[in-house]
């Protein structure tokens, strides 16, 4: 394995706004998105915000998956991150983009645990 596992992170724009305030639709979203990815599920936590949106995670064995919902804007951000290679953490990120109904995705994927990263040294400009 080249990496200590993935993570994707999503924005997910034009979502259906009632899905996007419905805690049960998505804590049952999360937990089937994990599922469908082939993950163990572990804990599952969410929140219901007044007057709207919903935060929540669901531990799985191999990490987590994550969501901030934003109904009033129809967007969601979320998290999906999966240790080693057993598991494709876009499945389920593709899952739930499909059952918010999301009608623009901009999706970024990130390896992790490839050791440190060599940062460039800054460039100082002398006067």
């Amino acid at each position: 394995m080249d990496t200590m596992g993935r993570h994707v992170i999503a924005e997910l724009w034009g979502c259906d706004v009632d899905k996007l305030n419905d805690l049960s639709f998505i804590e049952q979203v999360f937990v089937d998105a994990a599922l469908k990815a082939g993950a163990e599920v572990r804990e599952v936590a969410f929140h219901k915000f007044a007057p709207q949106g919903v935060s929540g995670v669901v531990i799985i064995s191999e990490s987590h998956l994550t969501i901030h919902s934003f109904p009033e804007h129809g967007y969601a951000s979320i998290d999906v991150y999966t240790c080693g290679d057993r598991i494709d953490p876009n499945v389920a990120s593709n899952y739930i983009a499909e059952a918010l109904k999301a009608t623009t995705t901009e999706v970024v994927e990130l390896p992790r645990g490839m050791g440190p990263i060599q940062l460039e040294k800054p460039k100082v400009k002398v006067l």
